[in-house]
């Protein structure tokens, strides 16, 4: 499950942000960070709510007076939330809302694996959004294609 997140993660934020200047390097960096919960000994802390939002304060705090910085700093804490919406994770309530209901982290399975014929959907469509994003963004172009990469950025004309 990567290119789920990474592809409908991207094209969400942009659909919805219509920001050419976020640095979707780092929405897309958000929406794959929590993955590194799923490695054997890891407690699932980046699953939780509290960390997307201990993010965003980071960020906030960490950014004051300094408003490009935090533009661009704000793509990470994003796509981490938007993680959790496309992961399903509030749908085991104790490890979403943590530490709400204890200190405990629980060991539920993380939703991002095991979904079977679904998982496969679900790449499916995030291979398409990947696509689509190709093409409407033009990234075939040299010049496009570089500043997405080199400076998180999208061509303005191109912004849906």
């Amino acid at each position: 499950m990567l290119l789920w997140f990474i592809g409908v993660g991207f094209v969400g934020v942009v659909v919805v942000f219509k920001s050419p200047a976020l640095d979707y390097r780092l929405v897309v960096a958000g929406t794959v960070l929590p993955l590194v919960d799923v490695v054997p000994g890891v407690p699932p802390v980046l699953h939780t709510l509290a960390a997307s939002v201990g993010a965003l304060a980071l960020v906030m705090l960490a950014t004051r007076g300094r408003r490009l910085d935090r533009r661009r700093w704000l793509g990470l804490p994003i796509g981490m939330m938007v993680h959790l919406v496309l992961d399903g994770t509030w749908s085991t309530t104790e490890l979403f809302w943590w530490p709400a209901f204890g200190l405990d982290l629980p060991d539920a399975a993380l939703p991002t694996f095991g979904r079977g014929i679904a998982g496969v959907v679900l790449e499916v469509l995030g291979a398409a959004a990947i696509w689509w994003s190709w093409r409407q963004f033009r990234l075939a172009d040299g010049g496009r294609r570089r500043m997405l990469i080199s400076e998180g950025r999208l061509d303005r004309d191109r912004v849906p």
